[in-house]
């Protein structure tokens, strides 16, 4: 195996592998309605788990922090909107509407839960803040998210009443129904950690073969050129580098502790694709759903891999008594 192949996460393989199977062999009629059952089933089924795992006492805990969660949610919910503004320079010139539209749309999403918890583990940040901030993005999301793009978009999307009720119904309410279950089902997940990795991934497949199965056989690869995709490529990129370097430069300026830093490092600078593939099936049109979404599917790989090397360069880094960073030489940060 090539190994730039052996250094990309597993994930990041599926999500390819899943896209050249849509774009080969989309389920149309009767399949493509039964994947869409199981896409929306499946991400039911992640936010019920999630609400089951998510204890409240640690959520309680984690409010006391309320500083640092204002700074993760100024970065998640205005910073990117905000960092929108001038690529309306390049629509439509280099960036095609629907593509413009989905990067939009990228920038109101909440946070991801699973790799924003993990990546704060790796780094030896504050992992109960990293819950309760991630967890808090997504519930507020549900509802904060939509109002953003009605805002931002205006009639590109079709936000109203009905549709924020159903981004709720597939989203808030399985979590409220896991909260409820958690006493029973609480010791499960304990014992068995990956059960909820497997349904977090596996549920993205779904809804990435469905979405893209749906785009291709309404022609996506013929309204968008491999030259457009360059350009959202780095767009991304360099939307992820401003943000990051905000989430640092920004932790420093209030104070916050390392721990903290690397929290509001790794929870305000992800986009959650879980939370992003349904609501953009129930917001936008479905003919437009797999262009709209290709800025989202990008900026995944993007973070994820970023993220995977910080966090590897935050767990080497050695510091002193109070937290701070000791230098070190470069050999061992790389």
């Amino acid at each position: 195996m090539p190994r730039i192949f052996s250094r990309l996460d597993p994930f990041i393989l599926s999500l390819l592998a899943t896209v050249a199977i849509a774009s080969a062999l989309p389920a149309r009629g009767s399949g493509a309605r039964l994947f869409s059952d199981l896409s929306t089933a499946g991400i039911c089924l992640l936010f019920f788990l999630h609400g089951a795992r998510l204890s409240p006492r640690a959520a309680l805990d984690g409010l006391r922090q309320w500083r640092l969660h204002a700074f993760i949610f100024s970065l998640t919910f205005v910073l990117f909107p905000l960092l929108m503004l001038p690529l309306r320079l390049l629509e439509p010139g280099l960036i095609p509407h629907q593509l413009f539209v989905g990067l939009v749309f990228m920038s109101v999403l909440p946070s991801t839960v699973q790799s924003s918890i993990a990546f704060t583990s790796i780094a030896k940040g504050n992992v109960a803040a990293a819950v309760c901030s991630a967890s808090l993005s997504n519930l507020i999301g549900v509802v904060l998210s939509p109002l953003l793009v009605s805002v931002l978009l205006g009639s590109a999307a079709r936000v109203s009443a009905s549709s924020m009720l159903a981004v709720a119904a597939q989203l808030l309410l399985p979590f409220v129904a896991g909260q409820l279950a958690r006493a029973r089902l609480a010791p499960a997940l304990q014992r068995h950690p990956r059960a909820l990795a497997t349904v977090d991934r596996g549920s993205v497949l779904l809804v990435v073969y469905t979405a893209f199965g749906e785009g291709v056989v309404a022609g996506i690869w013929h309204r968008v050129s491999w030259e457009q995709l360059v350009i959202v490529f780095l767009v991304d990129v360099a939307l992820l580098a401003i943000v990051l370097s905000a989430s640092s430069a920004g932790g420093r300026m209030l104070g916050f502790g390392r721990e903290d830093r690397i929290a509001a490092v790794f929870c305000g600078s992800k986009k959650s694709l879980a939370s992003g593939l349904p609501m953009a099936t129930l917001l936008f049109p479905a003919a437009t759903v797999s262009t709209i979404v290709l800025p989202l599917m990008l900026f995944h790989q993007v973070q994820l891999m970023a993220c995977a090397a910080i966090s590897r360069r935050f767990a080497n880094t050695q510091v002193d008594r109070t937290g701070e960073e000791l230098p070190q030489p470069a050999a061992a940060l790389s």
